[in-house]
């Protein structure tokens, strides 16, 4: 009997002893991927069908728990707002959810393969104690940003104030928030940073038209001028596309030694109560010009 018959017999004999051992690890390895990739597959439609509302406006799924910062009389603007939402806290899931499912289907792997995963989660532990400790910061950082995420604090398109930069947000994540200020610096705020937030675009904003006159000026006369061509400019375009309410006229919102200054207010889409300030005061101090009632325009 030569070498090549030998080894083929041994061979024959190896493979005798351990090849239905072989067959049912290697089966049962891809009974748990096959296993692992419908789990995941079927958590990622879960997800796909809690973001998404069953009819026009409805709010999704996912969002019925958590905080929202929006009034239902916006309608459309709620729905654009719940869907922009809902996408982004999917998203951070699916992430959450493949690393989950992945992670534990390797070690179900590993365990088939007759390694010892117990010395391997202890270190994944302890390296990830001293990971925590290293990263305060970015875990705290995360922590902030998910939170923000869930309770609606802003969003991509807001004019906000977050102390360390005040502009409009171009970018929400995990980690930082990207905003461009009036000057058009892109300023890049961490997210454990932000200690408060002034949203001027949640839902709905106020424009805010002050106008100081001289003293001695009628004001009844000037409270109704006031009300009847704000009530005129608002009904008209451009400015009825942007306001969503009838102007109020407060009447006196402050007495200084050169001026008594009157108020107009009246309820805007987000983000468009500095255009309709500028639209309606562009109305209303030639109104009162022509009126006989100048406004104080230098005060």
């Amino acid at each position: 009997m030569d070498h090549a018959q030998v080894q083929s017999m041994l061979a024959i004999d190896w493979w005798a002893e351990h090849g239905p051992t072989l067959i049912g690890k290697a089966g049962k390895i891809a009974a748990i991927l096959l296993i692992a990739i419908i789990v995941r597959w079927l958590l990622r439609r879960l997800i796909d069908r809690l973001t998404k509302g069953a009819d026009v406006g409805k709010k999704p799924g996912l969002l019925k728990p958590l905080k929202e910062r929006a009034p239902q009389a916006l309608g459309g603007l709620v729905s654009a707002r719940r869907e922009q939402r809902a996408k982004t806290i999917g998203s951070v899931l699916k992430s959450v959810v493949s690393m989950m499912v992945f992670g534990i289907a390797f070690l179900q792997v590993l365990t088939e393969l007759t390694f010892n995963v117990a010395p391997l989660l202890t270190s994944a532990g302890i390296l990830g104690v001293a990971i925590g400790f290293g990263s305060q910061n970015l875990v705290k950082d995360f922590l902030s940003g998910m939170f923000m995420m869930l309770e609606d604090q802003y969003g991509v398109g807001d004019v906000v104030d977050l102390g360390p930069a005040t502009g409009t947000v171009e970018a929400v994540g995990l980690r930082t928030t990207t905003i461009r200020d009036g000057n058009g610096t892109v300023w890049y705020v961490r997210n454990g940073e932000i200690m408060r937030v002034g949203n001027s675009s949640q839902g709905f904003a106020v424009a805010v038209v002050d106008l100081p006159l001289s003293f001695g000026t009628n004001l009844r006369k000037a409270n109704d001028i006031l009300a009847t061509v704000s009530a005129e400019a608002v009904a008209e375009e451009p400015l009825s596309k942007d306001v969503i309410d009838k102007p109020e006229v407060l009447g006196v919102e402050k007495v200084t030694p050169e001026s008594i200054t009157l108020r107009v207010t009246v309820k805007v889409r987000p983000g468009r109560q500095w255009a309709v300030q500028r639209e309606l005061r562009a109305r209303l101090v030639p109104a009162l010009e022509d009126a006989g009632v100048p406004a104080k325009t230098d005060a």
